[in-house]
């Protein structure tokens, strides 16, 4: 099994990170890290580097945060995914968030700065990682206007079925499915009808724990993983094959 976007950089790990890994070595192939911005960047290429070859980079700007950022912020995060693009798995997470950001003018902003990295993913041949929240749609048909994008993961999919069934006729396009199966009935039936060959596993740690009170980590993908069996009259070990050559294909790991 693969975590395929978390974010264990965090402070919230600061206490108990090793542990945290070493929970998730017991039960894991390995962990994607993903970058929310320059200094983020920095954190999660760190990390990497002391846990190789099971915890693997994604740098990106998370669109909440982008449409504040400098030009000049926005440039070294892009010089760095440049300078670091052997080593990196993937760009990400980057894209739009509609769901908390409501002006017009700053939903422009993340679209803007979501557009340089699209073209950064096709130049450079490099996975794309996206957070696109309430804009799935519009996100879908930003990246298809590009041609040499390896591979196209929509991070922690809440989208429609109609955008769903758009995706997978892209055999090189994913939705990611977190631990959120475990509770939420709108991605229990969305995850229905999606094949298990456009399927990937995350937890998005810290976040999107059983409860509100919990911190979630890397070892509850799991949980996402037994849910999606649950739901589509599989057997666990069928899930966690085809998810988990999924997210090797993807990310060369």
């Amino acid at each position: 099994m693969i975590d395929t976007h978390c974010h264990i950089d965090f402070e919230e790990y600061d206490e108990d990170r090793d542990q945290i890994i070493k929970r998730a070595e017991e039960v894991l192939d390995a962990v994607v890290v993903s970058g929310i911005g320059y200094e983020s960047n920095r954190g999660v290429l760190d990390l990497c580097s002391k846990y190789e070859n099971f915890i693997y980079p994604s740098l990106g700007y998370h669109p909440v945060s982008s449409q504040n950022c400098t030009e000049e912020e926005l440039k070294l995060t892009h010089q760095d995914i440049i300078e670091n693009r052997d080593n990196i798995v993937a760009i990400g997470e980057v894209g739009m968030d509609y769901f908390y950001v409501k002006d017009k003018a700053l939903r422009e902003k993340q679209r803007e700065i979501f557009q340089t990295f699209i073209e950064l993913a096709d130049e450079y041949k490099i996975p794309l990682l996206m957070h696109v929240r309430d804009c799935e749609k519009k996100a879908l048909n930003m990246v298809l206007e590009y041609e040499n994008i390896p591979y196209v993961v929509f991070h922690c999919f809440s989208g429609s079925k109609k955008t769903a069934k758009r995706i997978i006729q892209n055999d090189n396009y994913f939705m990611s499915f977190s631990t959120m199966l475990c509770y939420s009935t709108q991605h229990q039936e969305l995850i229905k009808n999606i094949p298990l060959d456009n399927i990937l596993t995350e937890t998005d740690s810290p976040y999107l724990a059983m409860t509100k009170e919990e911190r979630n980590e890397p070892a509850n993908v799991v949980n996402a993983v037994k849910k999606i069996a649950e739901i589509q009259n599989e057997d666990v070990e069928t899930v966690d094959s085809i998810t988990t050559a999924n997210a090797r294909r993807i990310f060369k790991i």
